[in-house]
């Protein structure tokens, strides 16, 4: 465990790979927004189960907990868990990919493709009308 000589001596740090180490049926920590929290006595009184939590140990779970949008109450709760914070230098150890990773590729058509493909195909269809219809 890390103390940080510049801040308040009250605030614990942990290093990403202590939290990661605490994700066992006899302790689960988790990360939520650089914050370490042992939820291992809230595991079964957890609303959406035990496994929610299980799956998020030893990890950052704070795009999980903010996406389920948690109550004002859950997050008093949560206080009461809190044992320290995540080191600075692990920051962005954890940091997210960038919300989106796809290319747009802009195609340019040429004239064949919008004229002449369906010009031929409207020639074909006109003239398979014409054979398979009786001449008057």
């Amino acid at each position: 465990m890390d103390k940080d000589c510049n801040s308040d001596d009250s605030v614990k740090y942990y290093r990403l790979k202590e939290v990661e180490e605490q994700n066992s049926f006899k302790s689960t920590w988790i990360i939520i927004n650089h914050k370490v929290y042992d939820v291992t006595k809230f595991l079964e009184e957890h609303p959406g189960g035990e496994e929610v939590l299980r799956e998020q140990g030893g990890g950052d779970a704070t795009e999980s907990f903010e996406d389920v949008g948690h109550s004002t109450d859950a997050r008093e709760m949560a206080k009461n868990m809190l044992i320290g914070e995540l080191h600075p230098d692990d920051w962005d150890k954890i940091a997210k990919p960038p919300e989106s990773l796809v290319t747009t590729v802009h195609e340019t058509t040429s004239w064949w493709s919008n004229w002449l493909i369906p010009g031929l195909a409207a020639a074909i269809v006109t003239i398979m009308f014409r054979m398979c219809t009786p001449e008057e």
